[in-house]
């Protein structure tokens, strides 16, 4: 891929962050308060990094496909064992088209890194099974000091309601929000929602 990988020098230490392990694992945890996660249901992980969060929710799960464009994140994710099938697809889901149809898709972190959000909540919905769930995970909108390096940062958080606008104008019913974790860092605490919904 002749694609610049912004994570190239961060996925080493990534997971040795306390601050991501808790935060990948309080995410995890809401989504199964949310979501009736099932043995035989195959999910997306969307933005799956070095697999915080689908380690975490592998054990409910019988199959999980990870979607990154980080070679040097999913090279980490590769070493793992998940205790489910993993399948790792390493591709720019905004540019090119999966022929997946899947029970839900997560995503923790990711979609503020992400142009044209309304265009992805579109293709999410496209690759869902009827009944089929998103829990998407971000930040609330923030003064764009989250990130202390550039790594592709297309917005500074999101406002909720719009966020959730987003996600009816793509076709989504049952929409839901709420806080998720926090997020502490030396020089300010960062919220994070959790927005669930399905498709009819």
């Amino acid at each position: 891929m002749n694609r610049v990988d912004k994570f190239a020098s961060k996925a080493k230490e990534y997971d040795t962050l306390q601050r991501r392990l808790l935060t990948a694992k309080a995410i995890a945890n809401k989504i199964r308060v949310n979501i009736n996660l099932r043995k035989d249901m195959h999910i997306v992980d969307f933005g799956s990094g070095t697999g915080l969060l689908l380690e975490s929710l592998a054990k409910d799960i019988a199959k999980v496909t990870a979607i990154d464009i980080s070679p040097s994140m999913t090279n980490i994710l590769r070493e793992k064992s998940i205790p489910c099938k993993l399948d790792i697809k390493e591709i720019d889901l905004t540019k090119e088209d999966l022929d997946l149809k899947v029970d839900g898709i997560v995503s923790s972190m990711t979609i503020h890194h992400i142009r044209d959000v309304q265009a992805l909540f579109k293709k999410f919905h496209k690759m869902l099974k009827s009944g089929g769930f998103i829990a998407i995970a971000d930040l609330d909108s923030e003064d764009g000091s989250f990130h202390s390096v550039d790594t592709g940062v297309e917005h500074f958080g999101f406002d909720r309601k719009e966020f959730i606008d987003l996600a009816k104008e793509a076709g989504f019913t049952n929409i839901k929000i709420e806080d998720a974790t926090t997020i502490s860092k030396p020089h300010k605490e960062f919220n994070v929602f959790l927005l669930t919904a399905s498709k009819e």
